[in-house]
């Protein structure tokens, strides 16, 4: 199995890119390739590599920026509300640096076509409508060995569990792309619906299983947790584990809870990461953020 310690440095740039094509994969998701001029500088460091994409508002024609050098995120706090760009974090899923592009997948949360112009999130509305030429600003890794990579099991790592739902299965796939052969790799993907499930090459010894919400409706889905339910019911493997666990925040964190209250695991061998919460918008996440580091500065 291949491991990798923590990076010394995780710098970043920021790249303006173009919708170069998009098409869909499934009921739910939607990948979007981009292009650019400057993207041989960007060196994605693979698995879970995360990036921050910045959206137009809807009367802009690409994102407005007072500032991309190091105090961006002060300077971007401070704009007006309607005018600053819409910030989000998402995955890359694959790389060309020869061709100049990447591509992202996109999961739709409701922005589905026939949906109602209001349904889902920023992010997902602008990916069902993006076309070819859209003008974006991203802020992505310019070394491959980064902060942006969370999926770092540890020397002596006997075997993998993973666990996601859609907005995860883009990670979940560069994870498993990325595992020596022969990983022993224990899975559960989460997503809407039976066509969203997707081929994911491994080298790994990896055991998939695809949870689908299909047909459930109402509160009985908003309560229903079928990745907790396939964690708790399973079988796992002998040996020294790493957990990588991302999605819903208030999943996550029950798996999590699971693994090392109940299974044992040790905590700092289980990567934990909310994608996104039920009920919240990445804006009240990043206030919640925000607010936490300034009491932390206080103590």
């Amino acid at each position: 199995m291949t491991t990798t310690a923590a990076p010394a440095t995780a710098p970043f740039r920021f790249f303006d890119v173009h919708v170069v094509r998009s098409r869909r994969l499934g009921p739910s998701m939607l990948r979007v390739t981009f292009g650019g001029e400057r993207l041989a500088e960007l060196a994605s460091g693979g698995r879970d590599q995360r990036f921050k994409l910045f959206l137009p508002q809807p009367h802009q024609d690409r994102p407005v920026f007072h500032d991309t050098g190091d105090g961006w995120y002060t300077t971007w706090r401070a704009q007006d509300p309607a005018e600053r760009a819409v910030m989000r974090s998402y995955t890359i899923r694959e790389q060309r640096p020869h061709l100049g592009e990447f591509d992202v997948d996109f999961a739709l949360h409701g922005a589905e076509p026939g949906a109602a112009v209001t349904s889902g999130g920023p992010a997902s509305r602008w990916a069902a409508q993006a076309r070819p030429g859209d003008r974006l600003t991203v802020l992505a890794p310019a070394v491959e060995d980064n902060g942006g990579v969370d999926f770092r099991p540890p020397p002596g790592t006997d075997w993998i569990l993973i666990t996601g739902d859609e907005t995860a299965l883009p990670a979940i796939a560069g994870i498993l792309a990325w595992l020596s052969p022969g990983t022993r790799a224990k899975v559960w993907i989460e997503t809407g619906h039976e066509g969203d499930r997707q081929q994911l090459p491994t080298f790994a010894d990896a055991d998939i299983t695809w949870l689908v919400r299909d047909g459930a409706d109402g509160a009985d889905a908003a309560h229903r947790t079928p990745v907790l339910d396939a964690v708790r019911a399973a079988e796992l493997p002998e040996g020294t584990p790493y957990a990588w666990i991302a999605g819903e925040a208030g999943t996550v964190k029950a798996v999590r809870r699971h693994l090392v209250g109940e299974r044992g695991f040790d905590r700092r061998a289980v990567k934990f990461t909310g994608y996104w919460r039920r009920g919240a918008c990445e804006e009240d996440l990043l206030a919640e953020l925000t607010a936490g580091a300034a009491a932390a500065a206080e103590d």
